[in-house]
């Protein structure tokens, strides 16, 4: 049950980090990323640039929305796959409850269920185990997983910086995702399109790995000689940058993203869709007495993690 339900979390992990924008710039360059657009529009960069910035501001203000998100893997091997989110995310403070189901989720695993429900707040992952293993685990359905709290019990400090900067990474919303898309060299209006029944405009940029871990805060926690063997090797898996687009709605926010990534050994592609920008966003954590902490269990068990 250990191993099944390690692999689940490592794969709800992923799932929440590209839903939540994982190559994006961080909470606390918020005001660095508000800064950004609007000096673009003071240099002259045209019409796309003064349309997403306002873009940014108004996705800024509405602190959630609601998200459909698709996200495929190619080409690498039993790793490939398809997974479907859905459910709603909230920034400023970051927190998401979102309901995953696909391929990934472990069709290799048959004793995966057809979905998860995630619920991320404050840091930490809750994730519903569904009723046949709650049977086993005494009727606790929920399981907990505290990266951070798992990085600092281990006295690592080179495995809390990658942890914690994950976490971060994770608190990603799609006004920052906006701001990023600004900083394109190659940014461009490609024209009017219809989504999901609305009217949208359409945008759409480049950017290389170099300027996405540039504005991705968690790369400051590496030294020189690890950021330099980080870039080596993601050149090495033949990643060149990401392809970038944004539908923006009448209303002025994003209707659609879509970001594309190619490497040496296959593709990844994510495309969210979002609604209802400001609804009120309700996270809330399980109730203790209905979870169970994956890292406890963890350390309970030793070495027996690798129990199936």
């Amino acid at each position: 049950m250990i191993k099944s339900a390690w692999k689940r979390a490592g794969v709800a992990l992923m799932a929440t980090a590209v839903v939540t924008g994982v190559a994006g710039c961080q909470e606390g360059d918020a005001k660095k990323a508000a800064e950004a657009p609007a000096k673009a529009v003071t240099q002259g960069l045209g019409d796309a640039t003064k349309a997403l910035t306002a873009a940014f501001q108004k996705t800024s203000a509405a602190k959630s929305a609601k998200v459909t998100m698709t996200m495929s893997m190619e080409g690498v091997g039993a790793q490939s796959g398809t997974a479907t989110m859905t459910g709603v995310q909230g920034w400023d403070p970051a927190a998401m409850d979102i309901t995953m189901k696909g391929s990934l989720l472990g069709s290799a695993d048959p004793g995966a269920p057809e979905q998860v429900r995630m619920i991320m707040l404050d840091n930490v992952m809750y994730m519903d185990l569904g009723a046949e293993q709650a049977a086993k685990m005494g009727g606790k359905r929920w399981m907990k997983l505290d990266l951070k709290a798992a990085a600092e019990a281990s006295g690592d400090k080179s495995l809390q910086k990658q942890m914690t900067g994950g976490l971060d990474n994770m608190n990603q919303d799609p006004a920052q995702q906006l701001a990023l898309l600004l900083d394109s060299p190659d940014l461009k209006h490609v024209g009017a399109e219809k989504i999901n029944g609305v009217e949208t405009q359409h945008y759409k940029g480049t950017l290389t790995f170099e300027q996405m871990l540039r504005a991705n805060k968690s790369s400051k926690v590496l030294s020189k000689e690890q950021y330099d063997e980080l870039v080596a090797n993601v050149k090495k898996a033949g990643l060149k940058g990401y392809d970038t687009e944004i539908w923006v709605n009448e209303d002025g926010y994003p209707a659609r993203m879509d970001v594309g990534m190619t490497m040496a050994q296959g593709t990844v592609h994510m495309q969210a869709d979002y609604t209802d920008y400001g609804a009120r966003t309700e996270v809330q954590a399980p109730p203790a007495k209905d979870t169970v902490d994956l890292f406890k269990m963890l350390q309970e068990a030793g070495q027996g993690g690798t129990r199936g």
